[in-house]
């Protein structure tokens, strides 16, 4: 039976780790995910947990670490923002390619600079492409689940890669909502004992973990690694349809909300979907055909769901908290922009940068993107695919 509860974000992550009890958390502080390992510690400290918890002295030491005992045969999570994901690149690359299911919290925050330690996603965006599963948590519930499915998703024969679990800096890893949090030993039979093929420990299989890749090779392993990340997503609807059937709340690769018949709709991840919903909901109340996709999995990208999803509408808009600073938009419209293509779905579609540095994103803000759509439906014409939202003008 759910308890019922009331947490931040950032102790919903933490309680999840312990629920999990993990062989290892390697961590470094760094805020807006500081607390997570912060709440850990005391739980290895109180001995609610038996994890092995290294204080490391930078978080390219925490990741480090975190490969070093995942090579080993070790169930092993951490937690990170910003800059230290940042200060983590190298590691973050050689986590996916030697195939180890790490897990981690992300609280996505802004990277430096200038130093701003409020939320956006260029965190995340900047390594998109590094080979981690990517979900990303519009509320505290879903970053809990979210990690409550993270190591079934990661350590599957056929993904073995690190997974990352996004969630808002401040706006959700800081606030307290309610929480539906499910009973220790439920989780721990959900998440299963983590039983590698293969780990630096079994003395019966000497094995190598980095070796030197060349030319012969390379090219063959990135290949593999590809298609596991195309595995993971029936791995991770396999997960959700168990997690639904356990504790009766379903996910899947996206959300739909009144997507169904609508005519003019939303493309965004995280928090911000949570304010389109109130504007969704405002403007059927006007009798306005509005809509909302929200992005759950963001690696793998589900390009031909997402194309299929919105091939009836007639106008979408697509929001990106962070700039790709390309001149041709975000990364999160790009992949859907280019899945359309790919599928042969011809709608118009916008492009809006929002909310950098932690900017205020209003409802007001959110129904003038409707506004928007509404007159592309009406004259057929994208004036301007890349814009900005909520950025103030200069005065003249």
């Amino acid at each position: 039976m759910s308890i019922r509860e009331r947490l931040s974000g950032n102790e919903a992550a933490a309680t999840a780790m312990k629920q999990i009890n993990p062989d290892v958390v390697a961590a470094f502080p760094i805020t807006p995910s500081t607390e997570i390992p912060q709440y850990f510690s005391t739980f290895v400290a109180n001995g609610t947990v038996d994890t092995e918890f290294v204080a490391v002295e930078s978080e390219h030491s925490a990741m480090s670490a975190c490969i070093g005992s995942q090579a080993a045969g070790a169930r092993t999570m951490t937690a990170t923002s910003a800059n230290g994901l940042s200060l983590m690149w190298e590691m973050i690359y050689i986590a996916s390619s030697l195939r180890l299911p790490i897990v981690m919290s992300l609280v996505n925050r802004a990277v430096s600079g200038p130093l701003n330690i409020h939320n956006d996603h260029s965190d995340a965006m900047g390594v998109r492409d590094a080979g981690w599963v990517m979900l990303f948590s519009e509320n505290n519930q879903e970053a809990y689940d979210n990690l409550l499915m993270a190591h079934r998703i990661a350590e599957h024969k056929d993904v073995q890669l690190p997974l990352m679990v996004c969630q808002d800096g401040f706006i959700t890893s800081h606030s307290i909502e309610n929480i539906e949090l499910e009973e220790d030993d439920k989780v721990k039979a959900f998440v299963g004992k983590y039983q590698p093929d293969h780990y630096l420990l079994n003395k019966k299989e000497p094995i190598a973990v980095g070796p030197l890749d060349l030319q012969g090779y390379l090219f063959e392993h990135k290949a593999q690694q590809a298609e596991a990340m195309k595995n993971a997503k029936n791995i991770i609807l396999e997960v959700s349809k168990d997690f639904e059937k356990t504790f009766g709340r379903k996910y899947g690769l996206f959300e739909e909300y009144k997507l169904d018949d609508a005519e003019i709709a939303i493309v965004c991840m995280n928090s911000t979907a949570g304010t389109t919903k109130f504007v969704v909901d405002e403007l059927r109340n006007k009798g306005i055909k509005a809509g909302l996709l929200k992005i759950r999995v963001y690696r793998p990208f589900p390009g031909e769901e997402v194309a299929k999803a919105l091939a009836h509408v007639k106008a979408v808009a697509v929001l990106d908290k962070s700039d790709s600073l390309n001149a041709i938009g975000g990364a999160l419209f790009s992949d859907v922009t280019s899945s359309m293509f790919v599928a042969g779905v011809q709608v118009p579609t916008v492009n809006y940068v929002y909310g950098i540095g932690g900017r205020d994103t209003t409802s007001t803000q959110i129904e003038s993107v409707y506004t928007d759509l509404q007159e592309i439906v009406k004259t057929g014409k994208v004036e301007n695919p890349y814009r900005y939202l909520g950025l103030r003008k200069e005065e003249k």
